[in-house]
């Protein structure tokens, strides 16, 4: 494996980054069924199949939710954050392989044609809570990287623990 392109500007190596992360986390969690993608690694409840979940609601989130202040469809709009934070990592043992795929996949894509159109300096249509700041596509992208990353090493562990899998 040769890593992401070494030269190029600044939002070419920023997506090759992204597209790097992301390639590693497919991998980890490809080839498993719906058991293996709802294993464990103790003392820790994350699985892959909540992993893959959680990374659609990311990519979904700052993309659609933050750069276009837009809804993000479902199945996010209709989920009661409020009663569970986490429901993303917790409703993915009810959903099959395919449709965590289908789900992670569709995301993505949405995700990147919302990225080509935007400029890496462009502000988020939504601003930040806490701080009114509104995000740059710079930000948000340098964010998801940063979220990739933190995930493709807990993927990396628990990925190891159900099948003995190490390459990255």
């Amino acid at each position: 494996m040769s890593g992401p392109t070494q030269s190029g500007d600044e939002r070419t190596l920023l997506l090759a980054f992204l597209d790097e992360q992301r390639a590693i986390v497919r991998r980890k969690c490809s080839g498993l069924g719906a058991e293996q993608l709802d294993t464990p690694l103790p003392p820790s409840d994350m699985t892959l199949g909540g992993l893959l979940k959680h990374l659609a609601y990311v990519e979904s989130w700052w993309t659609t939710g933050v750069l276009l202040g837009r809804d993000q469809g479902e199945p996010w709009d209709s989920v009661d954050w409020s009663a569970d934070g986490d429901w993303d990592w917790h409703s993915a043992r009810e959903d099959s392989p395919e449709q965590l795929w289908e789900l992670y996949e569709r995301e993505v894509a949405r995700a990147d044609e919302v990225i080509a159109g935007a400029a890496l300096d462009d502000p988020s249509a939504r601003a930040n809570a806490r701080t009114g700041e509104r995000p740059s596509l710079r930000w948000i992208l340098l964010h998801l990287i940063e979220e990739y990353a933190r995930h493709a090493g807990h993927a990396d562990l628990i990925r190891e623990s159900i099948d003995g899998q190490t390459d990255a």
